[in-house]
């Protein structure tokens, strides 16, 4: 299969890209600089608002995989995430799968989010990360037919976002939880997505890892009971809908699994 890859020498697509190639699929990746970053995949220099770039990175594509996004508080959330995913949203007729975020979804649902909640993100979570990846997904869904996977809190294979998840999880209840999905499992959701029917579909495994486990994964104590009570369940999803139709089962189904394995 050929693959445009967008992403490629992030935190998410430079774990997926080996995966990829595994596979034996052809990748085409889209990178802003430092082309030699990326082993085994055609290389377009270039970033995600540049038409050349993008017509070079989708000629001859069968699939779309839209991994890349702003992260950064110095870059420009909005040109990136939304500008950027409708003009590679337009500039195709390939299978589009775009990689979003369980942080689109509102807090005060009293339950694990699914996917026909609406989006409507809370300031207090991802902040224009989230908004802009929700707004994203509007505005590919107005484009044109897409998978969308909304990615729980990832993790694994040396990622520093478990040892970064303290920096608020140190102000959480004990008890408080977080959903979280290992690399190895991200690389099958997408897989699966690009194989089956669009949709979308959120993506984590199978036991949210409350503040403390958080704390014992990084080899510190948790300090101790926040004052302020975040919502329970916010950033809990449902993935009854990727193991109905996809077939989705986490090779992981929690982080101590992960943990055992060898694979933190």
């Amino acid at each position: 299969m050929r693959i445009a890859l967008t992403g490629a020498t992030g935190r998410v697509g430079s774990r997926l890209l080996p995966r990829l190639l595994a596979r034996g699929d052809e990748v085409t990746a889209l990178v802003r600089a430092n082309p030699e970053r990326v082993q085994g995949a055609t290389t377009i220099v270039g970033d995600i608002n540049d038409e050349r770039a993008i017509k070079e990175l989708v000629d001859g594509a069968d699939v779309v995989l839209h991994v890349a996004a702003a992260l950064r508080t110095d870059t420009n959330f909005e040109d990136v995430n939304v500008n950027g995913t409708r003009k590679l949203a337009e500039a195709t007729n390939a299978k589009f799968v775009y990689v979003s975020t369980n942080l689109v979804y509102p807090s005060g649902l009293g339950r694990p989010a699914t996917e026909d909640d609406p989006t409507s993100t809370d300031p207090a979570w991802g902040g224009e990360y989230a908004k802009t990846k929700a707004q994203a997904e509007k505005v590919l869904l107005d484009t044109r037919e897409a998978t969308i996977v909304r990615l729980s809190f990832v993790y694994g294979e040396g990622d520093p976002h478990l040892a970064e998840s303290l920096r608020w999880a140190s102000t959480w209840p004990a008890d408080h939880r977080l959903h979280m999905i290992h690399h190895a499992d991200v690389a099958q959701a997408l897989f699966l997505a690009m194989d089956g029917k669009p949709g979308i579909y959120n993506a984590a495994d199978d036991s949210p890892m409350t503040a403390v486990e958080l704390h014992q994964l990084n080899g510190v104590r948790h300090p101790g009971t926040s004052s302020a009570e975040p919502d329970a369940w916010h950033g809990i999803v449902s993935t009854n809908r990727i193991q109905r139709e996809l077939g989705f089962r986490p090779r992981f189904p929690s982080a101590w699994s992960a943990l055992h394995a060898g694979a933190l």
